[in-house]
This record gives structure tokens, sequence and C-alpha cells, in this order.
């Protein structure tokens, strides 16, 4: 079975398909963000995150498929750097992070209040990822953008340098 199938599989089984989500569920909603993530040319491990990101649970979404001790079991099937992209994602305090996140290149951590520095690359992943995300509930949420629109047309501009281009350029329309 390949990595994208036992993901799913992973998924389904710890209730992702029944769990309620702006387009439906967060099953649907994990597959599009994946989906869009390799249609803007993404490398496979934050396709595979952009498929779990929510396992742990995130601010915004205080849902959660995975435990921590179950780090191991996620990281099996999708790999280190898919893994940790997604712990990233979970853990992140996104009133802490985002508004510097571009120019002060770290995420703090909403649990424990750690603060990670971030690399280019892993920088542009998490940013990437964050984004599109937001997107496909945008798409998915009535009145998303007529409440949150001007915030995350800024942030797609404050973001512009670390995001790779083709997000970029998604955010730019969908946030349009």
């Amino acid at each position: 079975m390949e990595t994208t199938e036992r993901l799913a599989a992973l998924l389904r089984e710890r209730g992702a398909d029944g769990i309620e989500h702006p387009g439906g569920t967060l099953g649907g909603h994990l597959e599009r963000v994946q989906q869009r993530l390799a249609g803007l040319g993404l490398p496979l491990h934050v396709q595979l995150a952009g498929r779990a990101h929510a396992v742990y649970g995130t601010q915004g979404f205080d849902v959660r498929l995975l435990a921590d001790d179950e780090r191991p079991l996620l990281a099996g099937i999708v790999g280190p750097d898919a893994e940790e992209l997604v712990h990233r994602y979970g853990a992140c305090d996104r009133g802490a992070t985002w508004a510097e996140l571009a120019t002060a290149r770290r995420v703090h951590d909403r649990h424990t209040g750690a603060v990670e520095d971030l690399d280019g690359d892993r920088l542009r992943a998490f940013a990437d990822l964050s984004l599109v995300n937001e997107i496909d509930v945008a798409e998915h949420a009535p009145g998303f953008l007529g409440q949150h629109g001007p915030y995350f047309r800024q942030l797609t501009e404050d973001w512009a340098p670390v995001l790779s281009p083709a997000v970029l350029a998604e955010a730019r329309r969908a946030f349009a």
C-alpha cells in the first residue's frame, strides 16, 4: 500500500470522515489540502503533511486524531520530515507566530511556550502549508472572506518573501 493510501486509512480509522469541517468533513478537507499542495508542485513531504496537518489538533481546530505519544506511528507512515511539519503546525501559537513569521523566522509552541527557529526550507514548508489550509477554509466556509479576507490578504503580502511562488500566486487569487 502506498504512503497516501496508508495515511488515508489511518485518518479514516481515527474518524476524520465523521468530523464536521467547512466543506463537509475533516477527512475531505485534509484530502483537498494535500491535493492543492500537490497541484502547486510542493515537495512530497509537504503534500503528506497537508493530508495530516490537523491530526494533533490545531489552535483553530482542536480535535485530536493522534496523541503526542503516537508521533512515531505517523512518522512511520509519512516520514520524519512530514511528521515534524505536522507537529509544528498543530502546536503553533498563531497569535505569537504569524504576524512576524517572515521576519522573525520562528514558531512559538502553544503547548510548551518553546520557540523554534526555522531555516529557509522548513520556514517555506510551514508558511506554504499554513496558507494553503486557510485557502481551503476560505473556499468552503461561508462568510470567511467577508470576515477574514483583509487579514489574509495582508498576511499573504507579509509572508510573500518566504512563500513558494505557486502558493503566493494561489493565495493572492483566493484572498482577492
